[in-house]
This record gives C-alpha cells, structure tokens and sequence, in this order.
C-alpha cells in the first residue's frame, strides 16, 4: 500500500512540538492568555456582569426624586363660539420613608453585583481549564496520530517481508494474509486518530479563540500545588470564587426579606407643583373682541399611607423571601460538597496519572525489547509473523498509554487549581490586561441620568 510521506512529515513534526520548543511554537501559558482575553463565553459573561451592575443605579432611584411635566390643549367650538384653553404643569415627588424598601433593595443589588463578579471568577476559572485541556488534547491527538503513521510504516514492512518469504518458500500464505489483515486495521486506526486530531483542533480554537499551530510542550502546573490534599480542600473551601459567590447571595437573599417586610410599614411621600392654565374668550354677543383669562397655582403636600391589609399578597411575598433565603443557604452547604468533591477527585486524579506514567514508560520499554527479541526469533524460524505483529501492538498500545497519561498529569493539575479556586491569571503570571469587573460598577452605580454606556454605546 502506498504510504503517504508528506502527512507523515506533518505529523512527526506535530509531535516533536510535545518534546522541542520551536521560537515560533505556542505555548500553554500563551494559549490561556488568548483564551481569557478572547473566548466569546467569557466575554458573554462578563457582559452579564455589566447588566447585574445597572440593578443597583436602579434599585437606588428609590431615593431620587420623579419630576414630570404635563401640558393640554383644548378647542371647544359650539354654536359658533370657539373657545381656547389649556394648561401646563410641573410635579415633583420625593419618597421621605419607606420601610427602608429603597435602602435594602440597594443592599440586595450591591450583594448580587458582588456574586455576580465572584461568578464571573469562577467563570474564568472554568474557561482557562477547559483551554488548558484543548491544549493538552491537541498534543496528545497529535502524538498518537504520530504513533499510528509509524504502526502503518512498520506493517507495511511486515506485509512486504511476508509476501518476499513466502515467494521464497519460507513463509506462508496465513502470514501474509495476517500482516495484510493487521495493515487494514492499522489504516482504520490512522483514519480515526486524524479525525480525533481535527475535533480537538476545533475544541481549541472555540476555546483559544486561534487555530493550534506548533504547540510547545505543556507541563503540570505542581509549582502551584499545596503540599496535601488535605490542604488542597481547605483552601478550595476557604477561596473558590463559587462558595464566595452563595455567600453574597445570602446577604441578598436577607436583605430582600427585610425589603419586602418593608412593604408592611408606613410610607411617606412629599409632593409639590406648579401649573399654569389659560382660557380664549369671545367678546359679547360674539363679535365683539376675544378676551383670555390666565391663572397660576402651585401646591405643596405630604402624603402618608399605612397599609392595613392587602389580600395577603404582602405576607406572601415576605415568606416567599425567606423560603428564598433558606434555600441560598442551603445552596451554601451544597456548593461546599461539591468544591470538596471536585478537588478529591482531582487530586487522586493527578496522582494516578503521574503513575499510570511512570508504569507505562517501563511498559514501553519492554515492549519496545519484546518486539525487538521477537523479530530476531522470526527471522531464525523461532516465531511466527502473528508473534511480531502482537508484539508491535503491545508496542503501540503502551505508547499510546503514556501520551494519554501524560495529558492526564497535566490536565488534572490544573483541575486541582481549578478546583481549589487558584486558577487565575494573576496567579499564573499570564501576560493579560487583567479583567476589572468593578471598572464598570464604579462608573454606573451613582448615575443619576444619561442612556449612553460606559463604553459608548
């Protein structure tokens, strides 16, 4: 069968980037870096943020005055006369008290803004670990795309030593048809690990945001790690964005509660006005000169309002709220179990890989030594082709082993960051303009007017 040298050379040099680190090759550190300033679910959620942020302009216009202005014409024609009036006014009205609605929607909306940002945190956590297992994915799909080239090579070998035996009278027909038959395989098992190569390439580049080039060699993230796992829990449960972020909404949560307790109290109201009216009046017996009458008046009034009973919907809203509380707090213990869960299962993870590696690296090895032994034999009588041919199997197969592990190794080290709440681009050193999602807090939380963004828009 014909071999294809050129894809071999792609390939091979594709995985040479695993142990080589070419000027131009990307690296982990960078791919993260372009992932955190570029991926489109990141900036999804940061734009999520920025409408969390307005909840709290809008719950403080509680305290703000509403001033309207009103304006009427009127044409009145009856019998011949036409008569002109029409008035125009100015209202304001200010809110004085009211049961400290306005100052705990207020609270509520800052705790929410602030759960907002710790989730927005997470968030990039999740982002920058699913890059760091794009890229992982890629090199290992890569490497084995590599080992299947050569598994190809070296049966095509095979076939081609088993037909020249058999013309000779060596061999037989049974070993021609089994190399022939491990070939076809072989072809199969290339067409998939290209195809795997091209859905890891595509997972990279929705989450990087760039097509994977040359890709450095990646390495686990241990100079980042604590000592234990022990410790590993404690800082997840004490730092991970997702707990920080139950918490504030908690707060919120109180603070609604109280809001709509509020309901139940008295409000108070001042109001004040000015309008001006006038009036175009026909002359006597109608042909005479119109005259036009004008008035003036301004008023200025409180009003207080004591609710006594609302069918209910007030007591219902207030204990909807605290069942809405309760659960937030509950939501606080579940979110706990889940950061201690995630971070057992990555580090048990990541020691396992480290010595699936370890075992694996001997495995191929040994094989490697089998095959070798194995071919020798064959060639003095002692083995069968079927002997080599499982032979370069186990061969493949630890090879393939080791790639996949050492990917493991890696992608679960950044599990564990993840998991612990560490996985940060301040942390990692990425050479990034650091997201602040309270910029945009600060220019809109006092904004009294204006329709137009912070950025423009």
């Amino acid at each position: 069968m014909a071999f294809d040298a050129r894809r071999k050379l792609i390939l091979l040099a594709a995985a040479a980037g695993l142990w080589a680190a070419p000027a131009s090759a990307e690296t982990l550190m960078g791919a993260l870096a372009k992932a955190y300033s570029h991926n489109a679910s990141l900036n999804h959620a940061r734009a999520g943020v920025r409408v969390t942020d307005e909840g709290v302009a809008i719950a403080k216009s509680g305290w703000r005055p509403v001033i309207g202005a009103t304006a009427g014409v009127t044409h009145t024609s009856n019998d011949g006369v036409h008569i002109n009036s029409g008035s125009f006014g100015v209202q304001i009205q200010q809110s004085l008290f009211d049961g400290f609605q306005t100052l705990n929607s207020v609270r509520t909306a800052e705790a929410r803004v602030h759960a907002s940002n710790e989730s927005l945190r997470n968030t990039e956590q999740d982002i920058l670990f699913n890059a760091a297992a794009a890229y992982v994915d890629v090199l290992r799909d890569r490497q084995i795309a590599v080992f299947r080239e050569r598994n190809l090579a070296f049966l095509g070998e095979q076939v081609r030593a088993a037909s020249s035996r058999f013309e000779v009278g060596e061999g037989t027909r049974t070993d021609v048809a089994q190399a022939q038959a491990q070939q076809a395989a072989a072809v199969a098992q290339l067409s998939a690990a290209r195809a795997q190569v091209q859905v890891s390439e595509a997972a990279y580049l929705q989450i990087v945001g760039d097509r994977p080039g040359r890709l450095q060699g990646a390495s686990a993230a241990s100079k980042f790690l604590p000592g234990s796992m022990d410790q590993a829990v404690t800082i997840g449960l004490s730092e991970h964005p997702a707990i920080r972020a139950t918490l504030h909404l908690v707060d919120a949560a109180a603070f609604a509660v109280k809001a709509q307790e509020g309901q139940l109290l008295p409000q108070v109201t001042a109001q004040a006005g000015v309008s001006r009216s006038f009036t175009d009046l026909p002359g006597v017996g109608g042909g005479g000169t119109a005259s036009s009458g004008t008035s003036s008046s301004a008023s200025v009034g409180l009003n207080l309002t004591v609710p006594i009973y609302s069918g209910g919907r007030t007591s219902a809203l207030v204990r909807q709220a605290k069942e809405t509380l309760g659960q937030a707090r509950i939501q606080v213990d579940v979110t706990s179990d889940q950061i201690r869960q995630a971070v057992t299962a990555a580090w048990t993870q990541y020691l396992a890989a480290q010595q699936v590696v370890a075992a694996n690296r001997e495995l191929v090895s040994a094989a490697q030594l089998a095959l070798n032994g194995v071919s020798e034999e064959r060639n003095v009588g002692q083995r069968t082709t079927l002997d080599v041919l499982n032979a370069q199997a186990d061969v493949i197969a630890a090879q393939i082993n080791v790639a996949s592990a050492e990917r493991d190794v890696v992608a679960a080290s950044y599990a564990i960051l993840s998991a612990m709440g560490r996985l940060s681009p301040q942390r990692l050193g990425l050479d990034v303009a650091i997201h602040d999602a309270y910029e945009h807090y600060d220019a809109v939380k006092n904004k009294w007017i204006g329709t137009t963004t912070p950025d423009g828009r």
